[in-house]
């Protein structure tokens, strides 16, 4: 099947099941929902649900099983943007193209959305564990995304992120910053999606390092767009990250070499999946998708 329609039928499948979950009716709690229905229903990539599906049918051909998981941790991901978009961190006023969360809710109703959404994802995907015969696969999963988005993963990436503003850091420290703050749940997204289909330890393994790279990559690729992008096509403003005193890789070691990089993780994980041969074509091209991209 070609890439892209590849691409838009995953998409597909995620918001029609993201769908099921919102509205949340309760006439109490109307504007608390309102404000989470916003952000997740934003737009967006979708990039992690994606990658957990294909993950998952690397080794497992049906698209249903993962789901659940692929609306929790699309619901995760949309909390963090958030609250990373409050005036307390990087104070933007554009999301996706339409003001933050914060700009229309307020700040209050904006972060309690944000602990809505993390905190419902966490129950949509306990709920579906507890309906498989054997739960381990699913467990474990969850326990990958949850320590992922943890203090140990995106949520410590983000706090040296806050303290490294206003200072030249080195590069050990960036990269802590890209692996945790951004990798670790793209990291966790193909994690997970191999670990419910049951894949071997080694196969898991090859997805915990194509996700490493991949998520570096798209750090670096959205690095390098704060500087050289299109703000219609980003959806958001661009020089954020220099207006805000942050080291980068384009700030650290240039522009050249940070593209140079991007192109380079990309090939390592291109190698990795080919040994998977033409099964694992969508993965690969979609590496090469964010690779280019422009947005």
């Amino acid at each position: 099947m070609e890439f892209k329609t590849q691409l838009m039928n995953y998409v597909e499948l995620v918001n029609k099941k993201l769908n099921e979950y919102f509205p949340m009716i309760d006439t109490t709690n109307k504007n608390l929902f309102d404000a989470m229905a916003y952000s997740i229903n934003a737009g967006g990539k979708r990039l992690r649900p994606v990658l957990m599906l294909a993950a998952y049918n690397l080794f497992r051909e049906d698209t249903e099983t993962p789901l659940p998981y692929c609306c929790g941790i699309e619901m995760i991901h949309t909390y963090s943007l958030i609250h990373d978009d409050l005036p307390a961190m990087d104070n933007d006023d554009y999301r996706r193209g339409k003001p933050t969360n914060h700009k229309v809710f307020g700040e209050g109703l904006a972060i309690l959305a944000g602990d809505g959404l993390l905190n419902y994802a966490f129950e949509i995907m306990l709920k579906d564990a507890l309906t498989h015969k054997d739960t381990r696969p699913f467990t474990q999963a969850i326990y990958e995304i949850s320590t992922a988005a943890g203090v140990n993963g995106m949520i410590g990436g983000q706090v040296v992120d806050i303290e490294s503003e206003n200072t030249l850091i080195d590069g050990s420290t960036l990269d802590y910053i890209h692996l945790n703050k951004t990798a670790a749940m793209i990291t966790a997204s193909l994690k997970a999606g191999a670990i419910m289909a049951e894949a071997k330890e080694t196969d898991i393994k090859n997805m915990e390092v194509i996700g490493r790279s991949l998520g570096l990559a798209f750090q670096i690729k959205d690095d390098i767009l704060d500087i050289i992008g299109d703000k219609g096509k980003l959806g958001k403003d661009i020089g954020s990250d220099m207006d805000n005193n942050k080291s980068t890789y384009p700030s650290l070691y240039g522009l050249e070499y940070s593209q140079s990089r991007v192109r380079e993780l990309t090939e390592e994980i291109e190698i990795i999946l080919n040994s998977y041969g033409n099964k694992s074509g969508f993965l690969r091209d979609l590496g090469i998708y964010l690779m280019e991209r422009e947005c």
